[in-house]
């Protein structure tokens, strides 16, 4: 289980609406939706990964600590989501050194994976996965191996794999389901909230079961609140994928805890 941790006017459809250097002046969710989500996961006794920005570990230090109070692991999504293809190699070292330093001077703890944001490492980028070494990375978990209009990577395999061999780094993709001859997502964010939960609940047995593997799956906070402000002038389909059914995912969340066995990534996956 793992959790993006940003604010709902940090998320990349919005950033053509919101600029980042506006986002101190928009009404802040993140402690009210995060804390949320921290008493469900102990109500469960469930520990995941929480992929935070560097930005939001300066301003809110205190729930970064609160996280791995918890038991649960700390890892980076980058500093302010900015998409891995906006970068050139030697910038996304230095984004990635940045968040990294951030979170663990805030926590005291080592920080050994990352998230890219909307899952942006693809073939544009044949140098982030060497910039993840260099700066300390363990593994990361940025390839959906679908195909989307803002994302996704459907030749990558589905499975862990070393993308760079003989280094122990670890790729961790997304969860998908084999079917028909092509991948479909399976590994929450909207597809959650849109598709029926028996879907989802199918989709995420038939990969334990079938395949005999664990899967990843993520949501964001900004996912469980209804009352979020909305900004205006975005495109009637972000609107609609990003409000779709956000009154139900709590509720559902519930349910996928208590169907499914769930633990931080970096135990199921490195052993940690």
């Amino acid at each position: 289980m793992s959790v993006d941790v940003e604010d709902y006017f940090q998320v990349s459809a919005f950033a053509g609406t919101v600029s980042r250097t506006n986002w101190d002046d928009w009404p802040a969710r993140i402690e009210r939706n995060m804390s949320i989500l921290l008493e469900l996961f102990a109500e469960h006794g469930v520990q995941v990964t929480f992929f935070t920005l560097g930005w939001i570990a300066e301003r809110y230090p205190q729930l970064v600590r609160r996280m791995v109070a918890g038991g649960h692991e700390l890892a980076s999504h980058g500093y302010d989501h900015q998409r891995v293809s906006e970068f050139d190699a030697e910038a996304f070292r230095q984004d990635l050194a940045r968040a990294k330093g951030i979170l663990e001077d805030c926590a005291g703890v080592r920080v050994i994976g990352y998230r890219a944001p909307s899952f942006s490492i693809d073939e544009r980028t044949p140098w982030a996965m060497d910039c993840l070494l260099e700066t300390g990375h363990r593994y990361s978990s940025s390839l959906y191996p679908i195909a989307h209009d803002h994302y996704g990577s459907p030749q990558a395999p589905r499975w862990p794999f070393k993308p760079r061999p003989g280094s122990g780094f670890l790729e961790l993709p997304m969860a998908t389901l084999r079917l028909a001859g092509r991948n479909w997502p399976a590994a929450g964010g909207g597809y959650f909230r849109l598709l029926p939960y028996t879907l989802s609940h199918w989709s995420l047995r038939r990969i334990n079961r079938c395949d005999g593997r664990p899967f990843i799956f993520y949501l964001h906070p900004w996912e469980i609140d209804p009352q979020q402000p909305r900004p205006s002038k975005i495109s009637l389909k972000t609107r609609f994928r990003h409000y779709v059914n956000l009154h139900r995912m709590q509720s559902r969340l519930q349910r996928l805890l208590r169907d499914f066995h769930w633990d931080r990534i970096d135990r199921i996956f490195l052993g940690g």
